[in-house]
């Protein structure tokens, strides 16, 4: 199954580490940096997952510019988030809305907490350190697994 992983990681690379943990284990997929990337023809692609932090309550504005761009039709598709609380289905809402506006099927959602300094978490030297850890790295990596079953 030919597989890219679209994904914004910014301050702290938590997502970065999750989607390359995947990779390492996986290196027929192909990461894209959605910061870097503006146009790419995702077309080929079986499998297309999408993987941001969180930012003010919702993913990367990158990731979003890059979905509304370069998402072809009717794919299918995954999303990715790390993020310092859980509150998943918050998070999911626009992006689930974008996916839907291109008729494709949003196969499943793998998050994980990962280390976060916003606003005054700042003050108290950030919440969630380590994270994300070697577990969860394992947990990202048995998700993609299981997509591909």
């Amino acid at each position: 199954m030919k597989t890219a992983i679209v994904y914004a990681s910014v301050h702290h690379k938590n997502t970065e580490k999750v989607v390359k943990a995947i990779a390492e284990k996986h290196p027929e997929i192909e990461l894209i940096d959605a910061t870097k990337t503006i146009l790419k023809d995702l077309a080929s692609y079986d499998l297309i997952g999408f993987a941001s932090g969180i930012f003010y309550g919702k993913f990367h504005k990158s990731l979003l510019s890059f979905i509304t761009e370069n998402l072809p039709l009717r794919k299918k598709v995954f999303v990715m988030y790390t993020c310092g609380s859980d509150r998943a289905e918050a998070y999911l809402k626009d992006i689930k809305d974008l996916i839907k506006s291109k008729e494709c099927t949003l196969t499943a959602a793998y998050s994980c907490l990962a280390y976060d300094t916003f606003g005054p978490f700042k003050l108290l030297g950030g919440i969630n350190k380590g994270h994300p850890n070697e577990a969860d790295l394992q947990k990202a990596v048995d998700f993609y697994e299981g997509l591909c079953k």
